[in-house]
């Protein structure tokens, strides 16, 4: 019995301590450089901040979970070749992979007018 009490404490540890390094915070929001911030006007604001196009919106947190829980590289496939509605390459065909996962990570989180916070800096 008392094996099996300390199987149990373990797989209690371990699954406690699965989440460690993952924040519980609410996302912060995220800035783009002046050459993303291009980027974003040209090729993703047209579908992502106009609600008739059916894809989620720029910032809204709720929309975004369970894409991203999906996981970045799940994301830039459906990026690159196209998802749903979305072109190939979301239209941004000077793009690369950093800029759409940099992008992606600007739409996914709050909005700097609705935060609390400073707004943290572009993930290179």
């Amino acid at each position: 019995m008392k094996s099996w009490t300390g199987i149990c404490a373990a797989g209690f540890l371990l699954a406690a301590l699965g989440g460690c390094g993952e924040s519980n915070d609410p996302a912060k929001p995220v800035t783009l450089s002046p050459a993303r911030t291009e980027l974003y006007a040209a090729s993703c604001k047209t579908c992502h901040e106009d609600p008739a196009t059916g894809a989620p919106q720029s910032h809204d947190t709720i929309a975004w979970a369970p894409r991203l829980e999906k996981g970045e590289d799940v994301l830039l496939d459906n990026i690159v070749n196209g998802f749903n509605g979305m072109p190939p390459l979301g239209q941004c065909i000077e793009c690369d992979a950093e800029d759409f996962l940099a992008l992606t990570r600007f739409m996914a989180a709050p909005s700097t007018a609705n935060a609390n916070e400073e707004p943290e800096g572009e993930t290179p």
